[in-house]
């Protein structure tokens, strides 16, 4: 990673404002899953022992530009400060005079969180006025949340024109497991790619057959491929505006010499539902009245050799309607060859870390990316307004 981070700062008696991602599940008052906020411990950690005080920023849902009171960030500092063991103080100010107060009033090793940044309407829209409130709260800028870095707001982005702007460690992660696989991989490099939809990965699809030595897909949108081939569906999800797409990723692969591997053979069942009438039948056994929601026996076996004999993969989207247990197989295939391989192993998007996490193997794995969003975007070459704007080494 060629960005500057927070080794690279002198931190004693200077204040911090880090964003975070703590974008986590509250209920009652109560957080659910904490696995960003626990993410977020080792650069909050490294600046409290290193002589900073620290404020930190995040959004939480999706409140419009309003206050929603179910949306406030004191029940994640509440959590926070029972990980960490200190205190973590909570501002109902996201910025201007309130929260320069609370700022300024930190000592070195205290921690503030200030409100959620979406609470107000000039963060989504990269607003000069609040970047320059955001910035008369600290030093120094720390980005620590990759999963907000594709967005160009004011909290991400904006803030970094005014405050000298470093990586944090989570950033420095994602960024070394990402972009750093992308550009220097150790070979056989392969990409499981999965889901609904060809148009939802297209770029991605696009920059990776310029990089991988092959290519796995699954999901839904394999469906599309298979009928770009002439393999009849049955009932099965397809995006018929996208066959002629599918057709030119599959001559892509041929000029470029990246071996396409789709699925053999499919578990099919009657009807979407758990219960569901199945049966296992090749490609071309696809009939009227099934539809394909898992790969088959054969394609697993075939995808799973594939991964044992590569030494780096990056697998983004499940094999099939992994949610029903009826339909999880293939992705638990996919799994579990990628926990027992030695390859390098990079898990990105929310489906896929959903699913590997659900079948207990995350430990398993090299590193999964706490960025659906962010982790896309970068696979499919794009630069990260948030990333592109800290400071180069």
């Amino acid at each position: 990673m060629n960005k500057q981070t927070i080794r690279d700062v002198s931190w004693q008696g200077k204040r911090a404002l880090v964003r975070v991602d703590f974008n986590v599940p509250i209920q009652k008052g109560v957080v659910g899953d904490d696995t960003r906020i626990r993410a977020a411990i080792p650069t909050i950690k490294y600046l409290v022992d290193h002589g900073a005080s620290v404020v930190l920023m995040s959004h939480l849902g999706r409140p419009k530009n309003t206050v929603v009171e179910d949306l406030r960030l004191k029940p994640v500092a509440d959590h926070l400060s029972s990980l960490m063991g200190i205190s973590v103080q909570a501002t109902p100010a996201v910025a201007g005079a309130e929260a320069r107060v609370a700022a300024m009033s930190l000592t070195p090793g205290h921690v503030l969180l200030l409100e959620n940044t979406r609470f107000d309407a000039r963060e989504e829209a990269n607003d000069e006025s609040l970047a320059r409130e955001y910035a008369a709260l600290a030093d120094v800028f720390v980005n620590d949340a990759f999963g907000a870095a594709h967005r160009a707001h004011a909290s991400t982005e904006g803030v970094a024109r005014y405050l000298p702007a470093v990586a944090g460690f989570l950033m420095e992660r994602e960024l070394d497991a990402l972009a750093g696989t992308l550009e220097h991989p150790e070979r056989p490099f392969i990409t499981i790619i999965g889901g609904a939809k060809i148009s939802d990965k297209i770029g991605v699809i696009e920059n990776l057959l310029t990089k991988v030595d092959a290519l796995l897909i699954g999901g839904g949108m394999a469906n599309t491929f298979l009928l770009a081939q002439g393999h009849a569906m049955g009932d099965s999800l397809v995006e018929v505006s996208s066959i002629e797409l599918a057709k030119r990723m599959i001559e892509l692969a041929a000029q470029r010499g990246t071996k396409l591997l789709l699925p053999t053979d499919a578990v099919v069942a009657d009807t979407f539902a758990p219960d569901a009438t199945t049966r296992i039948v090749p490609i071309t056994g696809v009939t009227s009245g099934w539809r394909i929601l898992d790969i088959g026996p054969d394609t697993r076996i075939a995808y799973a050799h594939e991964i044992a004999r590569a030494k780096t993969v990056i697998w983004n989207g499940p094999m099939g309607v992994f949610e029903m247990p009826a339909f999880a197989t293939g992705t638990r295939a996919v799994a579990q060859a990628l926990a027992d391989s030695q390859a390098k192993s990079v898990i990105g998007g929310g489906d896929s870390v959903a699913a590997i996490e659900q079948m207990g193997l995350a430990d398993k794995v090299s590193h999964i990316s706490t960025g659906g969003g962010a982790s896309l975007e970068l696979l499919e070459g794009r630069v990260l307004p948030g990333v592109a704007a800290l400071r180069d080494r």
